[in-house]
């Protein structure tokens, strides 16, 4: 098989004590329409039957499928364990799914395709099935809905356009996503503060900041909605809003370490964190936000204009 025209693609799925969902997974992979990937199972730790499960996929597809752990089959989080897979991926392209989630059968075809045809993309996604149909309950069978993306589909878009728009929940944070492994070597992998929770907002970041991204008008990923799913758990317990914070402090820290000069993102992430720890003043100031955006943008525009040599 030619290498050019059919780029290896690594699958990355992470798991801890997903029994109930696994095999489905792994099954959707198997099933793709694409051949040319490799398949690394990241047990997180696992207490229950998912480990078996793994060593048993393993055992039947060698040649594709790997099983990889922490140390001492430590638990260490969401990210450390999808850095695990990326540092034993051999493909040219890495995917992610969640041992909870389900892939359409021609998710890598196309999500290959066009990264081979989008030259400037790093990274390709398209829009969430939120499954809830899966139970068979019929009360679920009416549930499930395509996300709205937010922005125009089948369309490159240019840094740093995105990233404010998913800060501020204007559009999807890019999911069921295929990147380039160079991109992830040039602009960083998962930050394994992020045991749970805003991990892949995380990841995002980093590349929506610095490369373009494509985004299809296609839906390729089954999101499957239930009560023990990490962003369930987050809601009930009150653990979202802690991370949402954390994530946000992180990405303040980290425009200031890359010395990014946008404005408007500084603004977003700003207003963002104080929606966070003042909710209240927020929504006193909400009026009032997009006008002194819009005023600053207007001072950075004059201010650029005065001290160009070339504006006359």
């Amino acid at each position: 098989m030619n290498s050019e025209n059919c780029p290896r693609v690594s699958v990355i799925i992470i798991f801890y004590n997903a029994a109930r969902f696994l095999s489905e997974a792994l099954k959707s992979v198997l099933d793709q329409s694409y051949e040319h990937w490799e398949l690394l199972l990241v047990d997180d730790g696992s207490a229950d039957g998912s480990t078996q499960i793994a060593y048993e996929y393993v055992e039947r597809y060698p040649e594709n499928v790997h099983y990889l752990q922490h140390q001492a089959h430590e638990n260490r989080g969401m990210s450390a364990s999808r850095n695990l897979g990326i540092q034993n991926a051999r493909g040219k392209y890495i995917a992610f799914l969640d041992a909870d989630d389900v892939w359409l059968p021609n998710i890598l075809e196309d999500q290959v395709e066009i990264l081979k045809s989008q030259l400037e993309a790093v990274l390709v996604y398209g829009s969430l099935l939120y499954w809830y149909s899966w139970s068979g309950l019929p009360a679920d069978c009416q549930r499930d809905y395509v996300e709205r993306l937010g922005v125009e589909v089948d369309r490159l878009i240019r840094p740093p356009k995105l990233l404010p728009l998913f800060l501020q929940d204007r559009a999807a944070v890019p999911s069921g996503i295929l990147v380039h492994r160079e991109a992830i070597d040039r602009f960083g992998a998962f930050e394994e503060l992020f045991r749970g929770e805003y991990e892949d907002q995380v990841f995002c970041a980093k590349i929506c900041l610095n490369a373009p991204v494509f985004v299809s008008s296609k839906c390729w990923y089954l999101y499957r909605q239930h009560d023990a799913s990490c962003v369930s758990v987050g809601q009930k317990t009150g653990k979202t809003d802690a991370a949402r914070l954390l994530f946000l402090n992180w990405l303040a820290n980290y425009l200031s370490l890359q010395r990014v000069k946008s404005l408007r993102i500084w603004w977003v992430v700003q207003f963002e964190i104080l929606r966070c720890t003042q909710p209240r003043l927020f929504q006193l100031l909400g009026y009032g936000i997009p006008i002194l955006y819009h005023l600053s943008e207007q001072l950075k525009q004059s201010w650029a204009a005065l001290w160009n040599p070339s504006s006359g």
